[in-house]
């Protein structure tokens, strides 16, 4: 057994990996175990890595350089992706206020570590690690020692204070993250459980109108001898017709854009209420007969776009019923449901509601692709060249008036953009964007895993002289201060003069400090799934706004 007492000098590359795979491994069962609901997750891995360091051998620490920044980017990444296609819409309606809110916690976190650190004298590198771990924000940490390894003059004992200073804070900031909520419980006297119940009854008043069928007479004198595409209206009401029956027939057929109109003919027309209401006007009378319940070879089937032919597409491009003798009659994208208008460009995983007979649909069906397993496979020459593009985007220097040296975005924030435009685009010719949810997940769970044990590797070593000596304990009261003052001034506003709904706060409150054990606490103790809305809604721009803000206070701090 003499090889494997003596691998760290013989194959130091292979002792690393093997000293990262067993922090890995305890570090998650560390990280699974919980006290009423609440554990540390994948962050049990730093502390994993942090004993591992204190008392193990020395590891290779090219390796774990390369280990950290790489699984770093790989978490940043897969993180963009996954917000990219909702970021945009999460800014928009009521996300408005409650983004703004989220903001003023990260501004008011970006004030206070600062002054805190110059009123009590704490090195700026380890109120930078502060601020990170006081919001329990993994990127943010990642970005302050990518950006301090780009200043000349910051030493390499400096480079180890931010993730020091970040273990130090991180436990406590759970705890007062989810204390503050128990504060403004307490404080305005709350009924979480009611609260939530009055949230969710508000959040089912209908927002978007569902869309639905209805069969119309065709009476309009008017409407003789046109064809379905020239009805008036049809295109602004976003009506589409998708069936037809003539008058003394009892044959149903496919409505097709060219499809001619006779006076006492049945369609079939597709929209919200208020559209159908505004097409039956111009075409005539509503009737109680169904025809989708009439015997007939024409049918519909939903159907998955995968096919890279159709993508990017409108509607109308796709010339289905030239091509099939089908109608699109509408298009699911997420949870949303819309009408198939002829201008509506398609997505990658959009599911298109089609209508014809069987053979026709068959047709179709292969045109569209319709692949469950492309659309569960991860595609790894798009995922490649955007962690390249991340990392051209994230060393290139930016010019800043007023500051140092130019601005670099660094590893995470490159990564975070570009993964955001690529997630919202989703397509650049036949390259696609797309990630599967349990893909995307384990990517990034694993990224981020790597990034803990190499930062709690590299930092094992000093780790318990600085928790146990003066300094760690300014550490710790430094960052239960971080955590708590922008959470209970924004917290208290929302609450007090925007009279927000407790379920929502707990949410923004989680969600701007992107801080799932919060998350989880708040779903527990409002007993509902509401916090979720308002915590998705805010977390795309805090998770931009934590990784920019880090790259400037660096430059800010550090800099001169």
């Amino acid at each position: 057994m003499n090889w494997l007492s003596e691998i760290y000098e013989t194959h130091g590359v292979a002792h690393a990996i093997c000293i990262l795979s067993l922090v890995c491994l305890f570090g998650m069962a560390l990280g699974s175990l919980k006290f009423r609901g609440v554990g540390l997750g994948t962050a049990g891995v730093l502390f994993a890595g942090i004993l591992t360091g204190a008392f193990s051998k020395p590891v290779d620490h090219a390796t774990l350089d390369f280990v950290k920044e790489f699984g770093l980017v790989l978490f940043v990444f897969t993180i963009g992706l996954q917000l990219g296609p909702g970021f945009l819409a999460s800014l928009r309606q009521q996300g408005l206020v409650l983004n703004a809110l989220a903001a003023a916690v990260v501004v008011l976190g970006a004030i206070t570590a600062p002054l805190l650190g110059w009123l009590l004298g704490i090195d700026p590198a380890a109120v930078l690690g502060l601020l990170s771990g006081a919001t329990t924000n993994t990127p943010s940490l990642g970005a302050v020692q990518q950006t301090l390894t780009t200043l000349p003059h910051i030493s390499p004992d400096r480079q180890d204070l931010p993730a020091l200073a970040y273990a130090v804070s991180y436990p406590v900031a759970i705890v007062g993250i989810i204390g503050s909520l128990l504060v403004l419980k307490s404080f305005f006297r709350i009924d979480p459980i009611a609260e939530a119940k009055a949230f969710v009854a508000q959040k089912r008043r209908p927002t978007a109108e569902p869309v639905e069928r209805r069969c119309l007479i065709v009476e309009n004198p008017n409407l003789e001898g046109v064809a379905v595409d020239a009805i008036p209206n049809r295109l602004e009401t976003g009506v589409t017709v998708s069936r037809i029956r003539r008058q003394g027939e009892t044959e149903i057929r496919v409505a097709t854009a060219g499809t001619i109109l006779k006076n006492a003919d049945t369609i079939v027309a597709v929209g919200t209420r208020p559209m159908l209401d505004r097409f039956q006007q111009v075409v005539g009378s509503r009737s109680e007969e169904d025809l989708l319940q009439s015997p007939s070879d024409v049918t519909s089937s939903a159907v998955i776009l995968t096919s890279n032919r159709a993508l990017g597409k409108t509607v109308n491009e796709l010339e289905l019923e030239q091509l099939s003798g089908v109608v699109v009659t509408r298009v699911t994208r997420a949870d949303l449901e819309m009408t198939a208008v002829p201008n509506l460009r398609l997505h990658f995983g959009d599911v298109l509601q089609v209508v014809g007979d069987r053979t026709s649909l068959e047709k179709a069906t292969k045109f569209l692709g319709n692949s469950l397993k492309r659309l569960n496979e991860t595609h790894f020459i798009p995922l490649f060249i955007g962690i390249a593009a991340s990392i051209t985007l994230g060393t290139m220097p930016i010019p800043v008036p007023g500051l140092p040296q130019p601005l670099r975005l660094g590893l995470a924030g490159g990564a975070l953009l570009v993964a955001l435009t690529l997630g919202r685009i989703g397509r650049i010719g036949r390259l696609v964007w797309h990630m599967p949810a349990n893909v995307n997940l384990a990517f990034r769970e694993f990224g981020v895993a790597l990034f803990f044990a190499a930062v709690g590797l590299l930092s094992g070593a000093k780790f318990f002289s600085t928790v146990f000596s003066p300094a760690g304990a300014l550490w710790l009261c430094s960052g239960v201060f971080i955590t708590l003052v922008p959470l209970l001034l924004v917290g208290g506003f929302a609450r007090a003069v925007l009279k927000m709904n407790f379920a929502a706060l707990c949410g923004l409150v989680a969600g701007s400090t992107t801080d799932p054990p919060a998350l989880a606490f708040a779903l527990n103790i409002t007993g509902s799934d509401a916090p979720m809305i308002s915590y998705a809604a805010v977390y795309p721009l805090t998770m931009v706004l934590r990784i920019l803000s880090a790259q400037i206070l660096v430059l800010f701090l550090c800099g001169g």
